[in-house]
């Protein structure tokens, strides 16, 4: 399966069931790290296989160019996103 940074996925199960996130980073063809900007922050985002997520076609278009670029992002910018793709948690 492929994502891309910046897109928005959602946990299947587990403590974190149902939260979205923005995948940071991928790890190889199976794993990536997401981030939500509140629990889980960008400094220490959490590695997730990708048989555990669901994986929506949204995708932060900021976030995405600037992990790209290799720019910072914000756990600020992060919560934003999330908002912006009106998902609200």
């Amino acid at each position: 399966m492929l994502v891309r940074l910046g897109q928005l996925v959602s946990s299947k199960a587990g403590r974190d069931q149902g939260k979205y996130f923005l995948v940071v980073a991928v790890v190889n063809d199976r794993l990536i790290q997401v981030a939500d900007g509140k629990m889980r922050k960008i400094e220490n985002p959490k590695t997730k296989n990708l048989q555990h997520l669901v994986v929506h076609r949204e995708i932060a278009r900021e976030i995405e160019k600037k992990l790209q670029d290799n720019k910072p992002i914000t756990n600020r910018e992060v919560r934003e996103a999330l908002l912006s793709l009106e998902i609200t948690e």
